[in-house]
């Protein structure tokens, strides 16, 4: 079926890995604490953190060392990247100031915003799946080294929509965008994601950004938005 919406993943993929590893995680790390300071009254990160407290006392086991602080519990989900609704809602958050402040620059691969206004040209519509909160995604993609693109992004999911190796959350997705899920393209260059989105019917494509040859996996493989 003709490709009627491009669904991209952001981390190796429009976005170098060691732009989110590295300059954010490490802006949110070093800003957390100073942050929750001066927010502690506002109700969405009030939010936030009661979600941080239910995911810890959730945890099995639990953290070793045991966490002091909400900080201390966010640097541990940092240092282990794990894909926790509360820790992406609250980065987001702080990225966002960094974002207004021009202390952050969206980092994009040569390619994307070239390949993204080809797309929209075509009357294909493009969104965008991540871990990353939808207002982490919105702010890259608006403060990027080629300026906003955010004009051609139609649509945002985080981890509110689902988990991103779930079949369910690529037909949760296809439905919102209104198109069948034969007629999507989920681009990422995590292969268990691709899993899932084949699982639910979408077309896929492994990017493999640079010299790096791809494990065997069963998707047609990119190393460029310029092979779409």
């Amino acid at each position: 079926m003709a490709v009627q919406a491009i669904l991209l993943d952001i981390e190796g993929t429009t976005t170098p890995i060691a732009f989110v590893h590295t300059t954010l995680f490490g802006y949110a790390r070093a800003r957390v604490q100073e942050f929750l300071e001066r927010h502690e009254a506002d109700p969405d990160v009030q939010s936030d953190i009661a979600l941080l407290r239910a995911e810890h006392a959730a945890e099995s086991p639990p953290p070793n060392p045991p966490m002091a602080s909400v900080s201390a519990y966010v640097h541990w989900l940092i240092d282990h990247d794990r894909k926790s609704t509360g820790l992406k809602s609250l980065q987001g958050k702080i990225w966002h100031e960094g974002y207004g402040a021009a202390e952050l620059v969206g980092e994009l691969y040569p390619d994307v915003a070239l390949a993204l206004k080809r797309w929209q040209e075509r009357g294909t519509d493009i969104a965008i799946f991540s871990s990353g909160s939808v207002q982490a995604q919105r702010d890259l993609f608006a403060h990027s080294t080629t300026g906003d693109l955010t004009p051609l992004i139609h649509a945002y999911f985080d981890t509110t929509t689902g988990p991103k190796s779930a079949p369910q959350s690529y037909s949760g997705i296809a439905a919102v965008l209104g198109h069948p899920p034969a007629s999507v393209l989920f681009v990422s260059d995590v292969a268990a994601e691709l899993d899932a989105a084949q699982g639910a019917g979408m077309q896929t494509r492994l990017c493999v950004r640079g010299p790096n040859a791809p494990a065997a996996h069963g998707h047609l493989v990119i190393h460029s938005f310029d092979d779409l």
